[in-house]
């Protein structure tokens, strides 16, 4: 990026936020503190009017760019994340996102405009087939509450003993992982963090009333705090190449980290929380996989076979 480009940039970015940090600046674009400031500097001596407050950030006190243009790769990055959130989403983040791209694409040039078109036909994202769909609203809901401080209450399907509870909970953050949303909040009624999965939530009230983000970890802290708290296994498996192009698309279910290629095998490394999960999945693959390490998954894999040959040889087949 070109020092002009650079500079357009900064201004767009002090517009999106009420105060700035100069490292947030450095780490966007990839520069040194000491570019920031020479940067911020040429922005003031152009007349813009930025504020500073030592320790905290920039800020602008009055000023605000023209309608901006978008270039044809920032469009097209913008309809690959709309057919993600296509799949990903609830009805009324959809909605309100097509709504906003029809807006880009309206202060496109005509042939970026007919680019996008053509270019919409040729990008799918599959329908997830391992979670139940989103009630309409829920995540434009939790946003709002978790952007207004506000508790929310929630009538919430446990999987585990199939049972619905109600909980009155403080939103921390909306967290996509393991092909899902997920609220972390913080649950008055169990007066710790939980981790509730967006689409058992049967029913969702805001309740209006405010609490003290302050008093509260953020979303961040809270995601490196189950991770001290979770203690994670290494672990290395052999796939032939025959095999392994079936485990392509379940790995990073199961904690895929790497692989180096051995010629007619991959040595595939996982990292993982749950072990058994991990065993329970290359059980599947039978003796065409090899396990290097640990001992314990080699262990496990044994007495789940020993399981399934008691079962199968106290229940013969009948008929």
């Amino acid at each position: 990026m070109n020092r002009l480009d650079r500079l357009t940039a900064i201004l767009i970015h002090l517009q999106t936020k009420r105060v700035v940090r100069a490292q947030e600046l450095a780490k966007r674009f990839d520069i040194s503190l000491r570019t920031v400031y020479r940067d911020i500097r040429s922005l003031e001596e152009a007349g813009v009017p930025i504020g500073a407050e030592a320790g905290v950030g920039y800020f602008l006190t009055d000023y605000h760019l023209p309608p901006v243009m978008f270039t044809s790769a920032e469009a097209s990055a913008l309809l690959l994340g709309g057919k993600l959130i296509e799949k990903w989403a609830d009805e009324s983040i959809r909605t309100e996102f097509e709504s906003a791209l029809f807006k880009i694409k309206s202060v496109l040039k005509r042939t970026d405009q007919e680019r996008l078109d053509d270019l919409e036909a040729h990008i799918h994202v599959a329908t997830p087939r391992s979670r139940q769909p989103y009630s309409d609203g829920l995540l434009t809901h939790i946003q709002h509450a978790i952007a207004q401080n506000q508790v929310l209450l929630l009538q919430y399907h446990s999987q585990y003993n199939d049972t619905e509870t109600e909980r009155e909970v403080e939103p921390v953050g909306l967290h996509h992982y393991r092909m899902g949303w997920h609220l972390i909040a913080f649950c008055r009624t169990r007066q710790d963090y939980r981790d509730f999965r967006v689409d058992r939530i049967r029913q969702l009230t805001n309740t209006g009333q405010r609490f003290a983000r302050p008093e509260r970890l953020s979303l961040q802290e809270y995601i490196d705090r189950m991770g001290a708290d979770w203690p994670v296994d290494n672990a290395t498996v052999l796939f032939p190449k025959s095999v392994a192009r079936f485990m392509q698309e379940q790995k990073y279910a199961y904690g895929f980290v790497s692989e180096d290629d051995l010629g007619d095998y991959f040595r595939v490394n996982f990292q993982t929380p749950y072990i058994e999960g991990l065993a329970r999945w290359l059980l599947m693959y039978g003796n065409s996989i090899t396990i290097e390490h640990p001992e314990s998954l080699r262990t496990m894999m044994q007495q789940l076979a020993d399981e399934l040959q008691t079962h199968y040889s106290a229940h013969p087949v009948i008929g």
